[in-house]
């Protein structure tokens, strides 16, 4: 099946719990892959739960942080205007699209595990033989979705994401609502990990995931090299 429609599913959440600090969406785990996508010519719609601006995780905007791909994004007016008006999750249907793609942040951990809508979408997808892809706190969007026969649809899969020792380096373990890690082991996934920090990325069918912001381009490359031999 060749890959033309995306969909980018981003949080609306930019609260850190309650430090009072800001989270939202990491820069880089959208505009690596976005760009990936962007310059082979695929379409891209970007939705989020509330529709509208897409908030920016501060931490990602830091030098240190910043990427060749932060760095167009940046310059990129169209495309900070696409991340400024997101559509609303609601109105997004499965069958637009070739494959689904949630970049992470922290603010998914808040705002995507239990929304409806992102839930039927990642559903739908899967049950329809379309690639999911999800990177680094993204996967806590499959803590609530099941397979047709009722099991959690991870459970028995190989499937990363953050893990505890990352999240616990960002000084966030008792911040975030629960950690991913232990969360996808309670939902009966075959957690896989790589070394802190540095690219690693599963794939068990249709489910693609990714541990950390370095494994954003390795997710997007696994989705496209996939995606060729469907």
């Amino acid at each position: 099946m060749k890959i033309n429609k995306i969909l980018f599913v981003v949080t609306s959440h930019d609260e850190l719990g309650n430090t009072g600090k800001k989270t939202g969406l990491w820069i880089e785990e959208f505009a690596a892959p976005y760009y990936k996508f962007h310059d082979l010519g695929k379409h891209i719609v970007i939705a989020s739960p509330k529709g509208g601006q897409a908030p920016i995780d501060p931490k990602s905007d830091l030098p240190e942080n910043k990427t060749e791909a932060t760095k167009r994004y940046y310059s990129d007016k169209e495309t900070q205007d696409k991340l400024s008006n997101t559509v609303a999750l609601n109105t997004v249907s499965e069958s637009d699209f070739d494959a689904i793609f949630y970049p992470g942040g922290h603010g998914p951990m808040w705002d995507l595990p239990d929304n409806q809508h992102s839930i039927k979408l990642i559903e739908s997808f899967y049950n329809n033989g379309k690639p999911v892809t999800l990177v680094c706190h993204a996967p806590v969007a499959l803590k609530n979705v099941k397979t047709p026969d009722g099991e959690w649809l991870v459970k028995g899969k190989r499937v990363a994401a953050f893990t505890n020792t990352e999240e616990e380096a960002v000084q966030l373990t008792n911040v975030v609502p629960f950690l991913l890690e232990d969360m996808l082991k309670e939902r009966g996934a075959n957690f896989q990990k790589g070394e802190d920090w540095l690219p690693f990325v599963t794939r068990e069918g249709l489910l693609i995931t990714g541990q950390n912001p370095a494994s954003s381009v390795l997710a997007a490359d696994t989705l496209l090299d996939y995606s060729e031999r469907l």
